[in-house]
């Protein structure tokens, strides 16, 4: 179902990627919260349970289950689920690592490897809600390791494919930030390099699982809108989402 998008007052529309009885994929905006939080600010959770709503005239509560995230000023593909059945095999994926997270950033320098992988140990601070990287063995921590590649690099920024192997908070914005090399725009782990107002450049690119039902491998892929600085790459990144 491609294509099709859901008006919102808040937000121009959130593309619909695939829609079924058990699945709802779609396009996260950029700066929405996945789901309610201390903001109050619509949310996506929210504002696809009113759409499906309205959509099938339903009586009473929405079921719509959130078996992953995106931090709130990334964008890209989402997948929901529509029964509880679904919500269950997908986060059961989720924790076995068979729903794979593709992801493109824009980083600031570039990384000494062209591609390697990065493991380190995260703690999270829940009062400020800030992730840092901390020795092994720190109280709390938990292991997060990625895979990165490379595309491209130009004026002091390269564009980098990476692929979650765990999915820890801020995980990818940290893990860069830890290795020299922040994320474009990012306000909260780069702000000595970046501007405010700056947007991130962190897009959840493509997003692959096995039907929870059907058991048939379904493959999504969402790109970066046209602006800066993504389109300082716009050939690497139609390469670079596959």
């Amino acid at each position: 179902m491609g294509g099709l998008t859901v008006p919102s007052s808040a937000f121009p529309s959130v593309p619909i990627l695939y829609e079924d009885n058990h699945l709802l994929v779609v396009v996260k905006p950029v700066n929405m919260p996945t789901q309610e939080d201390e903001s109050r600010d619509p949310d996506l959770l929210s504002f696809l349970k009113d759409d499906l709503k309205q959509r099938y005239s339903k009586p009473g509560n929405v079921y719509l289950g959130l078996v992953h995230r995106l931090d709130r000023p990334v964008g890209g593909a989402m997948v929901f689920a529509k029964t509880s059945k679904a919500a269950s095999r997908l986060s059961d994926a989720v924790r076995t690592r068979s729903i794979s997270k593709t992801y493109t950033a824009v980083v600031r320098g570039k990384p000494q490897a062209p591609q390697d992988t990065l493991k380190h140990y995260l703690l999270k601070d829940t009062r400020t809600n800030t992730v840092t990287s901390v020795p092994p063995g720190t109280e709390g921590a938990k292991e997060a390791i990625l895979d990165y590649r490379v595309l491209a690099s130009s004026g002091g920024l390269s564009l980098v494919r990476v692929h979650l192997h765990t999915g820890r908070p801020h995980q990818i914005r940290v893990q860069f930030q830890t290795i020299g090399c922040p994320l474009y725009g990012d306000q909260r782990y780069g702000a000595a390099v970046n501007r405010p107002g700056q947007q991130i450049a962190l897009w959840a690119t493509h997003l692959s699982f096995e039907h929870p039902t059907t058991k048939e491998p379904l493959s999504f892929t969402s790109l970066p809108p046209e602006e800066e600085p993504w389109t300082l790459w716009n050939r690497e990144l139609i390469g670079g989402a596959e």
